[in-house]
């Protein structure tokens, strides 16, 4: 059985997807999802990029993408959703987690 922690929405797959077709992306990258630490009270921030896979992570596909994300970090991100936003006032990935108490952190 695959363990899945990271949701990514049709927006997001799409946004990635477009990223990784016109920023010339190299074979055999993926999406790697990670926790950032925050100053204070502010708590974990989350990072998305383009990796390969490493030793000690979960790896799995959504859609084609391959996702990486280390194995230490997958409490933080457990039930985490990875959305796309593009509107008038902003354009970028959100993250909502209902494990956190600011589930919309940036």
């Amino acid at each position: 059985m695959t363990i899945e922690p990271v949701s990514l929405t049709e927006r997001a797959i799409e946004e990635v997807n477009h990223i990784m077709k016109n920023k010339s992306i190299p074979d055999g990258y993926g999406l790697r999802i990670g926790v950032k630490g925050g100053a204070g009270c502010a708590g974990l921030g989350y990072v998305l990029g383009f990796d390969k896979p490493k030793d000690g992570d979960i790896t799995y596909t959504v859609e084609n993408i391959a996702v990486h994300i280390e194995k230490k970090q997958t409490m933080y991100l457990v039930g985490l959703e990875v959305d796309f936003y593009e509107g008038a006032d902003a354009k970028g990935f959100t993250f909502t987690n209902p494990n956190t108490a600011d589930s919309n952190a940036q």
